[in-house]
Formats: structure tokens, C-alpha cells, sequence
């Protein structure tokens, strides 16, 4: 009988997480947070004293989704926060190498990402239309990323990502949303976001 490779992950929570089937009973927000404060957005390469995290990018794409989206309700910026959650256990890879890839990579990532919109009391996947708009809020922070922290120049950052529709000027509280925060800063400031807009989402149903 040929031996079954192990596809889950012990969490510090204690959860054992099945990477290819994922259970939203085994996802926790600590979890999420602890792993998602220690990945680093453009593997690392960024200016700064701490890597800029992808728990910190999570935060930076839920305040620009929510500046150009303003009459978006809790729901839809909850489902923008956690866009990147299955990083946690996945880890950041650069968008050039996930194409080359190839295979079912995006499908084990849609799987992780379903089991942690149901834990939190969402849709395993939000309508196509906010997919666009999360889509175009994730663009836009790399954009700004790109050339405030990634070393690239205006123009370039255009060619890949595309003009923003949001100057940083136009974003309150940008300096201090692109400045790389510490493990512990990045941490609980995606649970406090993650918190807030999951009790305003059970208070009003």
C-alpha cells in the first residue's frame, strides 16, 4: 500500500490544519496573525528596519479598499483584510513565480482562503464584483509598495501595476501605514481590524 504523504500543518494553536482540505473548524485568527506578521512582502526586499509584512500589506489594502469604496459595508472589508490569509501557511510568493508554477497552486490557495471566509461567517467567495474591487485595492497597494519600499522607479511601478487612482496624499495616515511595523505591531493591529469588523458583522445580524 503506498504510504499517504501528510498534508497538514501542527498550528500553535494546537490546530492541525490540512493544507489540501482545509476545515474552517481548524482556522484561528491567532494562527493567521502569527503567521501573516512573519511573512515578508516582496521576499524581503524592501527598505526599512523590519520587513513589510504581509499581515501590515492586509491592513494597507483594507484602508485603501475602504477609501475607494466608502459606502462598503463591514462584510465586504472584512473579505478585503483577508484576501491574503492563506499565506499564513502558504507563504508570499512574487506573482511572476506563481505563474510559472502553474499546476494547482491557486487551487490549494482558493481552498484556504474558502475555509477561512467560512470561519469567520462569510461566503467561501465574495460576489465577482467585489473581487474586482479587493483586486484593484491589492494593486494599488503594490504600487505604493513597489516605490516606496521596493526600490522601483514611478514609471515602472506604473508598467506593472498600473496608475493609481489613489495618491498617497489622498490616503489618511499613509506615512504611517507604509512604514514597516514591527512582528508585534504588524500582529495586533490585523487581529484589532480583524476583530472590529467581525463584532460589527455579529452585532447586526
Amino acid at each position: 500500500m503506498a504510504r499517504v504523504e501528510r498534508a497538514w500543518q501542527r498550528m500553535l494553536s494546537g490546530r492541525r490544519l490540512d493544507i489540501l482540505d482545509p476545515s474552517p473548524v481548524d482556522v484561528e485568527l491567532s494562527d493567521i496573525a502569527h503567521g501573516l506578521a512573519r511573512v515578508a512582502r516582496w521576499n524581503g526586499q524592501t527598505r526599512g528596519d523590519y520587513p513589510f509584512s504581509v499581515a501590515q500589506h492586509s491592513v494597507l489594502v483594507l484602508e485603501i479598499f475602504t477609501a475607494m469604496n466608502p459606502q462598503s459595508d463591514d462584510k465586504s472589508r472584512l473579505y478585503a483584510l483577508l484576501h491574503d490569509a492563506p499565506e499564513y501557511v502558504m507563504g508570499d510568493i512574487i506573482s511572476p513565480f506563481k505563474a510559472a508554477m502553474g499546476g494547482n497552486y491557486k487551487d490549494v490557495e482558493n481552498r484556504l482562503l474558502g475555509a477561512v471566509y467560512l470561519h469567520f461567517a462569510l461566503n467561501a467567495a465574495p460576489p465577482a464584483t467585489l473581487q474586482k474591487q479587493i483586486k484593484r485595492a491589492d494593486r494599488e497597494a503594490a504600487y505604493h509598495e513597489a516605490v516606496h519600499l521596493a526600490g522601483f522607479e514611478v514609471e515602472e511601478a506604473r508598467k506593472f501595476f498600473g496608475e493609481p487612482s489613489l495618491a498617497a496624499f489622498d490616503l489618511e495616515r499613509f506615512d504611517e501605514l507604509i512604514r514597516p511595523w514591527p512582528t508585534r505591531e504588524a500582529h495586533d493591529r490585523f487581529v484589532d481590524a480583524v476583530d472590529m469588523l467581525a463584532t460589527a458583522i455579529h452585532s447586526q445580524s
